[in-house]
């Protein structure tokens, strides 16, 4: 490895580091999700903002009403659990949060279109869980 090479990769390297001491497992919400693939790549659904949420920490996304959210995954509650939906906002007048995936309550949307009725029930991870 050249000079210039170890110093671009020592440079990355200082970096994730940087990034991973800013960051944290939080607590699992559920050990069970519902996505549209193995990945949750694809969208499940759309659903519409019932009224405001503020997100209680970066796993979260906040919501405003009347917003279009498109739905990614479904947490499978646990006892006494609340249930949560993985999504990102959809739409013009949200282009700043357009992109961020987090979190949200189910009971503050209304989901309007249903893209994959076939899903796929799997385990959740650590790093469904991780804030960055």
């Amino acid at each position: 490895m050249d000079k210039s090479s170890g110093l671009i990769f020592l440079f990355i390297s200082v970096g994730y580091l940087c990034h991973m001491a800013n960051s944290a497992l939080m607590e699992k919400l559920a050990n069970k999700k519902i996505c549209a693939d193995e990945d949750c790549s694809y969208v499940i659904s759309m659903a519409q903002a019932l009224e405001d949420y503020i997100a209680l920490d970066c796993r979260f996304i906040n919501l405003r009403r009347g917003q279009m959210i498109y739905v990614y995954s479904k947490l499978k509650p646990q006892e006494g659990a609340g249930v949560f939906w993985c999504g990102s906002v959809y739409g013009d007048r949200y282009v700043d949060q357009m992109g961020v995936i987090g979190y949200f309550p189910s009971n503050y949307v209304n989901e309007t279109h249903v893209f994959q009725k076939k899903t796929a029930e799997m385990a959740t991870t650590d790093m469904d869980f991780f804030c960055a």
